[in-house]
């Protein structure tokens, strides 16, 4: 029978299988093993060994290669990898290998431990285990080690059951999604002066690879920035085209800047509880990650700190340099300032197409969800415009397509279909529309009634012919746009008679 003393000084190790080598970590670091998740997001501005991070009941789980810490040329990820979720000190870090070993009873005799000069930086190996009479060499990785590697994500543990009180507290905001290369981003909705299509860029002395030229911006210079070499984004999606991309005009501190994406998704909906802490890692441009976003019918988006995109300095370089090189004549400033003046109030629209482009306030507009973003279901003895209905996010959504609402003919191409999602009391509706294009702010004296010939009742299959006002864009070179004023609370009334269950 084996000595207590022997037993009380036995260590248990997990050991998990790496290529031709064995390693181990202590029992009490691990939370548990899980296959490769479907979905890994890739977070900008890692190191090689970061594959990315996932999600996990509530935390970011950033993926580190452990054959890239030794070999920055060893193999990426494979579906068949397993990943075994660290937690020590409170940071939960998810380790990839290749498959499981087995729990291991250590003696001290069976254990050596390597040492490092005062100074010296330490490896992720703290030591080996012999078993088998010196047979099998089992390297034993130092957890606190693993953690703090330069660049590897730092992330605090939260419970599941705490976040899940704390959910819906607080107050709601809005983001606005949108995509650089294989990755989803989003800036806070009272960041974004307006989204607009992407007009021939003017040529700027200060021109490089981060700044691509400049635009005119409501008279001013706006210098726009490439998002996807800011974030040194090697393979920029293959789908982005250039009807896709849009420049999102931005307001960071006291300038101006315009960030060219290969495409504005959604809006989204979200409390600040719903923002999971991300890896911070210690490179440049680390502070505009803010947090992460993790969305059933989204996935993971990563959520920016728009102060912390650039620093002070690159901030002042861009706005007075344009400034500078590009003055505005006196009579230039004159007649905006007048137009300022004579402005007043101003809105936020989205703009969204429907056969023609309409335009709704950002305010009636809940959220803008994909047309695939769930299984709409539908029951029998619907009428004919309606969808179904779709749970979101457990709230079932009654789904309109405005399309057959109007008596309008079925879309071909229904990929660039977006759903608006409005709410009324404690009901949700979503209306189905061809297209969302984009966000833009109009002062309220470009908004007019609609002309009686827009308004004809006896109009069939125009939605315009129940719209009381429009709104007056200027377009590329001068050009000007009509776009009719969508009202949800109208359009809600309308089918409250059609759809007797609406009224109550």
């Amino acid at each position: 029978m084996p000595d207590a003393s022997t037993i009380n000084c036995t260590e248990l190790f997990g050991s998990f299988v790496l290529g031709d080598d064995e390693f181990a970590l202590p029992a009490n670091c691990f939370r548990e093993v899980v296959n490769y998740p479907a979905k890994v997001s890739a977070l900008p501005l890692s190191p090689r060994f970061l594959e990315g991070v996932f999600t996990l009941r509530g935390s970011v789980i950033p993926v580190v290669n452990l054959g890239r810490v030794f070999n920055p040329e060893a193999r990426a990820a494979l579906p068949s990898d397993k990943i075994a979720i660290l937690d020590y000190d409170g940071v939960l870090v998810g380790i990839l290998f290749d498959a499981t070993g087995e729990i291991l009873r250590v003696r001290p005799e069976q254990r050596s431990t390597l040492t490092y000069a005062d100074g010296e930086k330490r490896g992720v190996v703290a030591g080996t285990i012999l078993l088998d009479h010196g047979a099998r060499l089992v390297q034993v990785l130092d957890p606190d080690t693993l953690i703090r590697i330069e660049n590897v994500p730092q992330v605090l543990a939260l419970q599941c059951s705490d976040r899940e009180s704390r959910r819906h507290h607080g107050e709601r905001r809005q983001c606005v999604s949108f995509r650089v290369g294989i990755s989803s981003f989003a800036f806070e909705m009272a960041a974004i002066q307006e989204i607009i299509r992407v007009p021939e860029l003017q040529p700027s002395v200060l021109n490089s690879a981060l700044c691509l030229g400049r635009i005119n911006f409501r008279g001013s210079p706006v210098a726009v920035v490439d998002f996807a070499t800011l974030l040194n984004a090697a393979n920029r999606g293959e789908q982005a085209t250039t009807t896709d991309q849009r420049i999102i005009v931005a307001r960071i501190d006291d300038a101006t800047i315009g960030f060219l994406v290969d495409s504005v998704d959604n809006i989204v909906n979200f409390y600040n509880e719903e923002i999971m802490p991300i890896p911070m890692l210690s490179k440049a441009r680390a502070g505009m990650f803010g947090g992460c976003l993790s969305k059933p019918e989204l996935g993971d988006i990563f959520f920016l700190d728009h102060h912390q995109i650039f620093s002070s300095n690159e901030i002042k370089e861009m706005r007075t340099g344009h400034a500078n090189l590009y003055p505005k004549d006196d009579a230039q400033v004159a007649k905006i300032e007048r137009r300022e003046a004579a402005r007043g109030q101003r809105k936020v629209y989205i703009t969204f197409a429907l056969e023609n482009s309409y335009a709704v306030e950002i305010k009636q507009v809940r959220e803008i969800i994909d047309l695939t973003v769930g299984e709409i279901t539908c029951p029998p003895g619907l009428p004919a415009f309606m969808r179904g209905m779709l749970n979101l996010r457990k709230q079932m959504v009654t789904v309109i397509d405005l399309r057959g609402l109007y008596g309008m003919p079925p879309l071909e191409d229904a990929s660039q279909s977006k759903i608006l999602v409005v709410e009324r009391g404690d009901e949700c509706y979503g209306l189905l529309v061809d297209a969302v294009e984009n966000i833009m702010t109009i002062a309220d004296n470009k908004r007019f009634g609609a002309p009686k010939m827009m308004r004809n009742p006896n109009s069939q299959g125009d939605p315009r012919s129940e719209m009381d006002e429009v709104i007056d864009i200027e377009g590329e070179g001068g050009a000007h746009q009509t776009l009719s004023v969508f009202e949800c609370a109208r359009l809600l009334e309308r089918l409250a008679k059609e759809i007797p269950a609406l009224a109550a």
